[in-house]
């Protein structure tokens, strides 16, 4: 009771997400744990809801200043003493800090691990009662990992310092299976409990952009798509970044520059500025947002190709923190690759390591050329196995680009790369194909090859492209010789001898950044009133600038719309609001309330039903008692749906079970998504269903209340919630 008690109170929330329990109950047990769960997963909680049962002090190692100054701001709005030491603070402020750790008066301190052996820390540390360490961004410890960070080897010595051994949680969301070996046996986690989440972001949609015009798509999808919205941009070097920024900022955009050749006071100028929302977009190297808890953005474009899918995976991550949809985009072009070659080759010492990088490297150039499902590409890198052969929701799964045999031009290169003996790069491949009077290709005597010029009408682009997806599809190979060198696999045996076919995209069109679906297990977006909304999201802007803040510290959009949608006007209907919690609402209940009040007193307003949530344990239990059934949690949407099979209409079981109406029929709706048999028949006759069809005709289906409106009296909204979902109109 006290866990849920917490989780309520301080953090605002009934429910854990998915992992959460089972590792902080642990961890409040005495037990190691490690939780390999995506952004937005909620690592922080993990750490932090223990923090405030466990006796002592919590230490948290991160390698981020941005996120220690923002999770302590978070957490005094919470009511949860805690702080940071960092090179950030001057030396007054860093002694009234040490003297308050001494007292006591913390329940979290954030560290970066380059101070953990300082003689000075360790001397704290031994005056205080350390219950737990966590160890957050833990993959910055493994030499496999896409972020080493050397001075992370220094933990486990430093944790074997303290006495008595505290409790070690080790949290990250980047990790391959070989990366999460090594974390467990470099922090020597004793027999951890476990929280392994699947890798897949529903709410994320990932695309890869081909374009000549990198600019121009910027200028377009800002414009159109995402106008006054959040947006990270992301360059390889600090000169894009630059002349990127300069152009944005030209055409009248709102953008901010961050990488690691500006000054400190800039860059931490700029990120104040983009969290605060005065910036909406942040062009950057990928210096930038690690730890930054902005939840509301909206669009992650890589305007040149990351080194390797862990990176691009955690930078993508940094949008839709807050569960909505986001468009993670990047914008392919071959000089990218030659590009972050140069740089691994310019940063790495390790040959062992560097193969690795390159490896990794061609698995993400391999990702910008596949025809197949974006997501499950990027769960098979992680090792996960994707319950789904297309996703609905990436930009290859929505793209109805016509498919064309390319069979006979592949065998044409296979044959031709075959003939100059797998010896030679893409560049001299295509000058082959094309017949070129290159000196090199003719002092080798390529033109005496049966394929030299065999493809002459092909673009070297359009060759490009044929190549590089044969390397995707696993027929080529480039390998990491002193040069790139393209290579025939086994598989292309298959191609030359005309057993397998091979089909690519008839035109490489720009994929828009299409309004994104809601995938099978993303959230649907919430039903709420945009002018409350956008009248709260001024409120909170006003009380944020008063207090210093980022707006999503007072309360995150997220909650702003449950508000929006759900018009609480006393205590107790503002603390069901997710992500409130006691100490929110005494700092800022009264104004929100009386704002909220306010507009309904001056506006038609429609109260939306709350979500379906599964049933207590204890009215489950009963029911499945009275079924001789095993006492498991049963969902709610079930019960209502056994009922109504039994013959109960909607009225009786919502009696029965004090439900709406309303939350019946989402019950059933839900019941025949998942394949249960319903009759929609029964409920609405034809000519209401004509009716509301030419009504929704008329006025669009982006909200339920202009439908509403435009039939009768005598239709309700639950006429009208059946009819789009028996035709499938959303």
């Amino acid at each position: 009771m006290t866990l849920k008690k917490n989780l309520s109170q301080y953090f605002g929330y009934d429910t854990f997400k998915e992992g959460q329990e089972k590792i902080i109950t642990a961890a409040i047990n005495g037990q190691d744990v490690l939780g390999i769960m995506p952004t937005g997963g909620g690592k922080s909680l993990c750490y932090q809801l223990p923090a405030t049962l466990l006796p002592g002090i919590t230490l948290v190692i991160s390698p981020l200043i941005s996120l220690m100054k923002d999770q302590v701001d978070a957490l005094g709005e919470m009511g949860i003493a805690s702080t940071f030491l960092n090179s950030s603070l001057d030396d007054t402020t860093y002694q009234e800090r040490l003297k308050k750790i001494r007292a006591n008066h913390y329940k979290l301190l954030y560290i970066a691990p380059e101070r953990l052996c300082a003689p000075a820390f360790v001397d704290l540390v031994r005056e205080l009662s350390v219950s737990l360490v966590a160890v957050d961004e833990a993959h910055c410890i493994s030499q496999w990992g896409h972020d080493f960070r050397p001075h992370y080897r220094e933990i486990p010595a430093f944790i074997n310092n303290i006495s008595p051994r505290p409790v070690v949680a080790a949290y990250t969301a980047t990790a391959t299976k070989k990366v999460i070996q090594e974390i467990k046996a470099l922090l020597a986690l004793k027999e951890p409990v476990e929280s392994i989440i699947g890798f897949d972001r529903p709410n994320l949609l990932y695309q890869v952009v081909k374009t000549g015009d990198k600019l121009g798509y910027l200028k377009n999808t800002i414009t159109q798509t995402f106008p006054d919205q959040s947006g990270i941009i992301y360059c390889a070097t600090r000169k894009t970044v630059e002349s990127v920024t300069a152009k944005l900022n030209s055409l009248g955009f709102l953008a901010g520059a961050y990488h690691g050749g500006m000054s400190p006071e800039a860059r931490e100028q700029n990120q104040q500025d983009f969290i605060n929302d005065r910036l909406h977009l942040m062009v950057a190297t990928n210096a930038f947002g690690m730890g930054i808890n902005k939840p509301d953005v909206r669009f992650i474009i890589h305007y040149n190709m990351p080194q390797n899918m862990e990176a691009y995976y955690q930078e993508a991550g940094r949008g839709g923190r807050d569960g909505e949809p986001s468009h993670c985009t990047i914008l392919y072009s071959p000089a990218d690759i030659v590009k972050q070659k140069q740089l691994i080759q310019l940063n790495q010492t390790s040959p062992e390591r560097e193969t690795l990088l390159f490896e990794n490297l061609q698995y993400l150039v391999d990702y910008c050329h596949t025809n197949d499902c974006l997501r499950k590409s990027i769960l098979q890198y992680f090792g996960e196995t994707a319950d789904f052969e297309r996703c609905g929701n990436c930009g290859n799964c929505l793209d109805q680009s016509e498919m064309v045999d390319i069979t006979l031009d592949a065998q044409k290169i296979l044959s031709c790369i075959y003939r100059m003996k797998n010896r030679f790069g893409l560049n001299m491949v295509i000058a082959v194909l094309r017949g070129s009077k290159n000196k090199k290709v003719l002092e080798l005597g390529f033109d005496k090859l049966s394929t030299y010029g065999i493809l002459q009408d092909q673009s070297a682009e359009s060759l490009r492209e044929i190549i590089m997806t044969l390397v995707a599809k696993g027929y080529l190979v480039v390998t990491a010789d002193e040069y790139p060198v393209l290579k025939l696999t086994a598989a292309a045996g298959g191609i030359l001898n005309g057993q397998k076919r091979v089909f690519h995209k008839k035109h490489l069109l720009n994929i828009k950044a299409a309004k994104a679906k809601t995938s099978g297990k993303a959230k649907p977006p919430l039903d709420c009133d945009e002018a409350l909304f956008e009248e709260l999201r001024s409120l909170r802007r006003r009380i944020a600038q008063e207090k210093g803040l980022p707006p999503y510290v007072i309360f995150p959009d997220a909650a702003l719309k449950e508000m929006a949608a759900y018009f609480p006007r006393t205590e107790a209907e503002f603390l069901k609001i997710n992500g409130v919690g006691q100490a929110r609402y005494e700092h800022y209940g009264a104004v929100f309330i009386e704002a909220i009040s306010s507009f309904a007193d001056h506006n038609p307003i429609t109260i939306r039903p709350r979500p379906i949530a599964a049933v207590d344990d204890t009215e489950a239990r009963v029911y499945m008692r009275q079924r001789g059934e095993s006492e498991a949690k049963l969902p709610s949407w079930e019960l209502s749906y056994d009922l109504f099979a039994g013959g109960m209409t909607i009225a009786d079981i919502a009696k029965q079970r004090d439900l709406t109406e309303t939350s019946i029929v989402n019950h059933l709706i839900r019941c025949d998504q998942e394949g249960k048999a319903i009759d929609w028949s029964d409920f609405v006759d034809d000519q209401k269903e004509m009716a509301i069809i030419n009504a929704i005709g008329t006025v669009g289906l982006e909200a339920l209340r202009p439908i509403k409106e435009a039939l009768p009296e005598s239709y309700s909204y639950n006429d009208i919630k059946i009819v789009i979902h028996k035709n499938d109109l959303q």
